[in-house]
């Protein structure tokens, strides 16, 4: 006997894959198996021939709409998708298939559980190179998945608005996002995972530059950004945990501490050392908030400075105040009637080693300090 598969079109409303077997009697003694399958997601037999699969499941949804169409236009791909993401791919008139589809399990515990499944999981996870491994996907009618674009609930934005409740913040701890995302990392000897939109045109020309099969390299990259993008996110949630059930006073057990780098800098604080700058949390405060109009890029020993001053100008807020710091130590602190009375007097308390120093005021720079700036710095 002799065993083939076709595919079917079914009712384009149904929400699941129905396998049915039909045994045809032909002359030739064959039996044929015969697979319904509603969008051709799947089509058991025939793996080798199909196109290439990709998961979509994103909370910051910048740039998935250009994404998801040069995969499905320019590399064609087919698209599974769960929840908004789904939604969102649908309206921009992308064909998508959802995750319940694709799985043939609907979401519950109001959208909880969405992507933990073995055709999910087992699309993503399996060993192409691993004989026993492209066997079960065949057994149990699963696709492996080429792509998997993930982000996670926001959490970390969560925590820092204003009143936020402890349900809420929970609510927005992702499980089954951190999931996906761990497991794509762990199995990038064939796969990609990409975690933040930035990634989305990198990968689109690593596509276009090795013809569509990106290289182990570039995957271990994605794979490495996966495990730090997770890393931080369980880093928040447990910070925040700790910090809600602590007393007043009271320091954590553990402590840990993560950050995403904004720049290099320089120099550290020698020359011959290197250094970074990085910001903690989601939020840009501090000086990572703050807008360089001009001059050179910022040193390890500026930023220093550059808090030092800031904190002791801001100890007086009723009266112009001037700092002029240099190695983490005042060459001069002043108060005036005017702030450029108040910089002229912090300029004359050490005038040499105020040269090529941090000069911080809590009032507005106007034309008279300017002048006076302009004469040392």
């Amino acid at each position: 006997m002799t065993q083939y598969s076709h595919c079917i079109p079914g009712d384009a409303s149904s929400s699941r894959q129905v396998p049915v077997q039909a045994a045809l009697r032909l002359r030739t003694l064959a039996v044929y198996t015969i697979d319904i399958c509603t969008n051709c997601i799947y089509t058991k037999g025939n793996s080798r021939n199909m196109a290439r699969l990709a998961l979509l499941s994103v909370s910051n949804k910048i740039g998935l709409i250009d994404l998801a169409r040069s995969l499905v236009e320019e590399f064609d791909f087919e698209v599974i998708s769960s929840g908004g993401t789904a939604k969102a791919l649908k309206d921009a008139g992308l064909p998508v298939t959802k995750v319940a589809d694709y799985t043939g399990s609907p979401e519950i515990l109001g959208g909880r559980v969405k992507t933990l499944h073995p055709r999910i999981h087992g699309g993503i996870l399996a060993r192409r190179d691993v004989p026993e491994d492209r066997a079960d996907l065949e057994n149990n009618q699963i696709r492996p998945i080429d792509l998997v674009v993930v982000n996670l609930y926001p959490f970390e934005e969560t925590i820092v608005k204003e009143n936020v409740t402890l349900p809420e913040a929970i609510e927005q701890i992702d499980i089954g996002g951190p999931a996906m995302l761990r497991a794509a990392s762990k199995n990038f000897a064939h796969l990609t995972i990409l975690c933040e939109p930035a990634q989305y045109g990198e990968y689109l020309q690593e596509m276009r530059r090795s013809n569509g099969e990106p290289s182990p390299e570039f995957r271990q990259k994605c794979a490495l950004k996966g495990f730090l993008h997770t890393s931080s996110y369980d880093q928040a949630i447990a910070a925040y945990l700790s910090q809600n059930l602590s007393k007043k006073g009271e320091l954590p057990q553990q402590y840990t501490l993560g950050g995403k780098q904004l720049q290099s800098l320089r120099y550290g604080e020698n020359p011959h050392q290197s250094a970074a700058w990085y910001q903690t949390g989601t939020t840009s405060t501090g000086w990572a908030a703050a807008t360089q109009l001009q001059g050179k890029e910022l040193s390890y020993n500026n930023l220093v400075d550059l808090e030092a001053a800031r904190r002791i100008i801001s100890e007086f807020t009723d009266t112009p105040a001037a700092a002029i710091i240099k190695h983490n130590n005042p060459c001069g602190v002043a108060l005036g009637n005017t702030i450029q009375e108040a910089y002229q007097k912090a300029f004359n308390a050490d005038s040499v080693s105020a040269f090529g120093g941090i000069v911080a005021l809590n009032r507005p720079i106007d034309a008279e300090t300017a002048n006076q700036l302009t004469k040392t710095f």
